[in-house]
């Protein structure tokens, strides 16, 4: 199972609040383990402008504003930029499924504070991450559901209602979730 470039929907039995509600974009996957990016949890205590203020980075006229997300419980000081896959820096954008791209480096940052870079992005603080074998035992206990990943509901500006609309671009409606797991 490679889920790089799926969405995990988290499901109402989730055993851990940090995750309650959330969708998260996995970014790679293999037997050594999983990372992701949750794109749906703002941060409400920072801004893109006060991140570039902080790092030294100056605003260009054109400079774009992007939301920034609590990305996950892992190293919440390091960012991670989650987009488009019209923006390459050689060596330091990781292709995710040919549909995202992710990028950690300060690059990234100055040319969005220029008006350039991808045509799409979100900043991520810290990250999700699995051991070996982790996820695929959450997805099997039935704490995520998993999805493709529309970029225009990852992107979209609408983080409250991602979760929702994700399940109904699935075809489920959210109030029929049962929190118990079963096989059939």
């Amino acid at each position: 199972m490679d889920l790089a470039g799926s969405l995990l929907i988290a499901m109402p039995n989730m055993g851990d609040p940090r995750f309650e509600r959330s969708l998260v974009l996995v970014c790679a996957h293999s037997p050594e383990g999983a990372m992701g990016l949750v794109v749906n949890r703002p941060s409400p205590a920072l801004s893109f402008s006060a991140m570039l203020d902080q790092l030294g980075i100056s605003r260009g006229e054109k400079g774009r504003d992007i939301r920034v997300h609590m990305g996950g419980p892992v190293e919440r000081g390091r960012g991670f930029v989650l987009h488009s896959p019209d923006y390459v820096t050689s060596g330091a954008t990781m292709q995710v499924s040919g549909k995202f791209g992710m990028t950690a480096t300060v690059d990234i940052l100055e040319a969005l504070a220029q008006g350039e870079g991808p045509s799409s992005a979100l900043l991520a603080l810290g990250y999700s991450g699995w051991g070996p074998g982790q996820l695929e035992a959450e997805v099997s206990r039935n704490d995520w559901l998993t999805s493709d990943a529309p970029e225009d509901l990852v992107f979209s500006t609408d983080d409250s209602g991602k979760w929702t609309r994700v399940l109904r671009h699935m075809g489920i409606d959210p109030l029929t979730l049962s929190a118990t797991a079963g096989r059939a």
